[in-house]
């Protein structure tokens, strides 16, 4: 059987196997599915991946560009995935020593600057207009603070859509069983991924990585295309930030700290610009994977 060379990456323990676009795998669908399945997937210190990173570099480009296809575990591409995008800039500095990326994904060009302390990517401007979420009606303006099969959300578009609950304690909700029915409501044509927030508290270690962070959050996900919770999700972090600071749970311009279980990333949501997302990226191993026939 044919087999590819990959390596495997996570941010914030989200985590990926980046896999060379021109590597001769036809189903790509397929190989994800096989291979970032939880229970016989890949090995390393978590078995399986919440998806595989299709790159292509394009070294000679100023800056140096990657094109960016994530396929999830359920055949699905993702427009968009913060986390994703921090792993394929780490990835093309490797290969190239650059520490400023663009980044082409279905959701446009993301700009990403690769530092000692982390990777920050520009995420473009949140989205709460129905048409951009999308929504799945004509008129009435944004949801926000909507009660949805059971969930009190607010519906932004950060990439991908995401349907944010803000809740007392995201540890005390069953995610698992609350999420799936917003995720396929009809209200959602693409479907949503389901973002539980939480305000935390900051302590002087918690703001050490988001020096002068006025605010905190906790951060659950339910992804779209795992059909599963992640333990971090970047552009769930942001929709966070965007629809509190749309909500009026927040007044800031300044970075904010939002804590998935995999880790703390640093958030920026400008009132007139594109959102930012930071965070660390960790290589884990080379693997050789075996491609579907």
């Amino acid at each position: 059987m044919t087999t590819v060379s990959a390596e495997k990456y996570h941010g914030t323990e989200n985590d990926f196997l980046v896999v060379d676009a021109d590597a001769p795998v036809a189903d790509r669908a397929a190989f994800a599915a096989i291979h970032c399945n939880r229970e016989t997937g890949v090995g390393g210190e978590r078995t399986g991946a919440d998806g595989v990173l299709f790159l292509s570099l394009d070294p000679g480009a100023s800056p140096v560009r990657v094109t960016m296809t994530l396929v999830q575990p359920d055949g699905s591409v993702a427009e968009m995935c913060g986390n994703g995008a921090r792993v394929a800039a780490v990835w093309a500095a490797r290969e190239t020593g650059a520490r400023e990326v663009i980044i082409e994904t279905p959701a446009g060009d993301r700009h990403a600057v690769v530092q000692s302390e982390g990777v920050t990517v520009e995420m473009g401007r949140p989205a709460f207009d129905p048409a951009d979420v999308p929504l799945a009606r004509d008129a009435g303006g944004p949801l926000i603070d909507t009660p949805v099969e059971g969930l009190t959300v607010t519906a932004v578009n950060t990439g991908v859509p995401h349907a944010v609950a803000f809740v007392e304690d995201v540890d005390a909700v069953d995610l698992e069983t609350v999420a799936p029915p917003v995720r396929h409501a009809e209200l959602f044509p693409d479907g949503t991924n389901v973002t539980l927030a939480a305000r935390a508290e900051l302590d002087d270690d918690a703001t050490e990585g988001a020096p002068g962070a006025p605010a905190a959050f906790r951060q659950r996900t339910y992804e779209r295309g795992v059909e599963g919770e992640t333990l971090a999700c970047g552009t769930g972090a942001v929709a966070v930030v965007a629809a509190a600071k749309r909500t009026g749970r927040l007044d800031t311009e300044g970075p904010v700290r939002v804590s998935p279980p995999g880790g703390d990333l640093v958030i920026v949501v400008p009132d007139d610009g594109p959102a930012t997302l930071t965070g660390p990226v960790d290589r884990e191993f080379d693997v050789d994977l075996e491609v579907p026939e």
